[in-house]
């Protein structure tokens, strides 16, 4: 079983900028990659970024050009840095971990972005 923990959310204006980090605690020996997900009032989880445990990454193309997700394999933490902020991104945020036995969820921390 693998724990997540997010901190970072918050509420900014449009063109703003947050970074989200994520810390993965019990079983991560064997994480192989690890992600951000948003999920807005109603829809369904949508992915936003996700990272190998050898640094290849992957992005919603919604986010290319903005948002920029990083790792540290040996602390098995994930962060996101989000520039430029749209009302659309505006949801949930929720760090994911993959492991042999399967996908793992955090709670989820709040982005607002609205002026």
């Amino acid at each position: 079983q693998v724990q997540l923990v997010e901190s970072g959310g918050g509420q900014v204006q449009p063109g703003g900028s947050l970074r989200l980090s994520c810390v993965a605690s019990g079983s991560v020996y064997s994480i192989y990659v690890m992600g951000w997900y948003r999920q807005a009032p109603g829809n369904q989880r949508d992915l936003v970024a996700t990272i190998t445990m050898d640094g290849q990454t992957n992005y919603t193309d919604s986010v290319k050009g903005r948002f920029t997700i990083s790792g540290d394999n040996a602390k098995k933490m994930v962060w996101l840095q989000m520039n430029s902020l749209e009302p659309e991104d505006t949801g949930t945020y929720v760090c994911n971990a993959r492991n042999l036995h399967g996908p793992s969820w955090g709670q989820g921390t709040q982005v607002t972005v609205s002026s």
